[in-house]
């Protein structure tokens, strides 16, 4: 990417996050101007002139109205000079669904995929949740699908953090990541077993061959939402003799009450990445965000 004909364009509640990647990119950067009428219609303004190739910055936690903002800054983009469009997103939304569990169900993963490979050229991301497919091209079938991953990094903080720490995974679906965390720090990993019954209603076995007794243990997920997941495997963890349990994740939703329960479960420090503006975030991606967009060319 040609750092002198790229802009980065961000929104005003994720200026810190933007800038800081503008910053280690070297790019230059703008904001995009929202106003929202009374009947929740928003309307953008861009800068009037733009260079032939635009990045957007912008995290789809909360995802719904952004979506729609993605959509408006982007064919607004391509009017006002920008030949070729990226999409930074740090979170990426509506990754989950990736099929239809039941008759009727809308497979969300593929539909906005697609959406958003209509608009860019390219996607990169940290730790999307990909579960039964192998790549982001396979949900985001765009020219650069660039998934990062933040589990090393949030290694080194446990490492830095806690003398040789176990890493668990909360469930099956988080192994990727407490293996990704574990790889080339001699550190042993383990993954839960985890039978869900409800939104909030979750059990959680820990595996015969986990060692925690007296041992400090860091809990290692891509996402922590409702905390309940992480909630059960913390007691479990305490209730097998573990020393300590920490938390570290790539994405802090933390819904309300989220972090009280993970908390009252016996997890001590919690600690993530700043994709997600939130109190626990302990890490910064932004040099390896500037690095993807370093390495890919638009054109």
């Amino acid at each position: 990417m040609t750092t002198a004909e790229t802009m980065l364009l961000y929104f005003d509640d994720e200026a810190a996050p933007a800038l800081r990647l503008a910053a280690q990119a070297g790019l230059a950067a703008a904001a995009i101007e929202r106003h929202r009428f009374p009947d929740d219609e928003l309307r953008l303004r861009l800068p009037p002139l733009l260079p032939p190739q635009v990045v957007v910055y912008r995290g789809l936690h909360r995802p719904n109205d952004k979506l729609v903002e993605l959509l408006l800054a982007a064919r607004t983009a391509t009017t006002l000079g920008a030949r070729r469009l990226g999409l930074v997103a740090p979170y990426l939304a509506y990754m989950r669904q990736d099929a239809a569990f039941h008759d009727g169900e809308a497979v969300s993963q593929r539909i906005v995929g697609d959406f958003l490979a209509g608009l860019f050229e390219a996607v990169i991301t940290i730790d999307p949740h990909l579960h039964r497919i192998a790549t982001l091209a396979e949900a985001v079938p765009v020219r650069h699908a660039v998934a990062l991953c933040g589990a090393p990094l949030l290694a080194d903080l446990a490492v830095a953090r806690r003398a040789r720490p176990v890493l668990v995974g909360p469930d099956a679906e988080s192994r990727q990541w407490v293996e990704a965390a574990a790889a080339g720090r001699g550190l042993e990993a383990v993954v839960c077993a985890k039978t869900r019954r409800g939104d909030c209603e979750v059990d959680i076995a820990l595996p015969p061959q986990a060692a925690v007794a007296g041992r400090a243990v860091v809990l290692v997920d891509d996402v922590a939402s409702s905390g309940v997941t992480l909630a059960r495997a913390a007691e479990r963890l305490r209730a097998a003799g573990a020393a300590s349990v920490d938390v570290a994740v790539t994405h802090a939703l933390f819904a309300d009450g989220a972090l009280e329960r993970i908390h009252a479960a016996g997890v001590g420090e919690v600690w993530s990445t700043d994709c997600i503006a939130h109190p626990s975030n302990a890490v910064g991606v932004a040099p390896m965000l500037a690095a993807a967009l370093r390495a890919i060319d638009l054109g």
